[in-house]
């Protein structure tokens, strides 16, 4: 039977986590979701810890949009969901998905979650709740919201740029001209292992910086040396 929706999650060298990350989505997968993880190459046991966890294992390039595009390829359903390894869904995304995609007037044909960042930090919070009200204004979603998508509007804008930084916000951008995306409410809890160890105040204001180049037409490429 086809699944309803196909969540598609790229990991690289994910082993630490990345069984709690599936087990977590176990009840998702319970009621027909189908789980692909698509790999970059893992030299670690990220494919060995996923197997019993997903429905297909898909060796794909090293690269997050190259890996998502492979994902979404091997993926049976007509609605895709990408989730980042570190982020954990709500109990009943695939219910909230559907409904935002299939609603009454015909629904959205893309959208994405509010985000929680997990951590220590206050400003997690701040940062979390400025990410979510930017994003409601400009109709941009960030990886980290874990945006979902129709098929066939996938295809239209010719899946995720293949781009090393901002594959999110492009897509993004593609999207929109197709239409508003579905703003839920209800939380993805991602990760703040990357603000923590930079430094909150620094991630935010090299972020920042890395949007304003990207949006003057700075290239991808020297963006993500900046980032790194």
């Amino acid at each position: 039977m086809k699944p309803a929706l196909s969540i598609v999650i790229p990991a690289l060298n994910e082993a630490a986590g990345i069984a709690a990350t599936l087990q977590a989505l176990q009840a998702l997968r319970g009621r027909g979701v189908e789980l692909v993880l698509a790999d970059g190459g893992s030299s670690d046991t990220t494919q060995t810890l996923a197997q019993p966890w997903v429905d297909a294992v898909v060796d794909a390039p090293r690269g997050r949009a190259l890996q998502m595009n492979a994902g979404a390829a091997r993926a049976r359903a007509d609605v895709l969901l990408f989730l980042h390894a570190d982020t954990r869904l709500p109990p009943q995304a695939d219910v909230l998905v559907l409904q935002a995609l299939q609603g009454a007037g015909g629904g959205a044909c893309w959208g994405r979650f509010d985000v929680r960042i997990e951590g220590r930090p206050w400003m997690l919070r701040v940062v979390a709740a400025l990410m979510n009200l930017r994003s409601r204004a400009s109709g941009i979603a960030t990886g980290d919201q874990a945006i979902f998508v129709t098929r066939e509007a996938f295809i239209r804008v010719g899946g995720f740029p293949v781009q090393p930084l901002m594959e999110d916000i492009e897509i993004s951008r593609r999207l929109k001209r197709l239409g508003r995306p579905a703003c839920l409410g209800a939380r993805v809890c991602t990760s703040g292992r990357r603000w923590e160890e930079r430094g909150v105040w620094r991630t935010i204001v090299l972020m920042w910086r890395l949007r304003w180049r990207y949006w003057r037409g700075e290239s991808p490429a020297r963006l993500a040396q900046a980032y790194r």
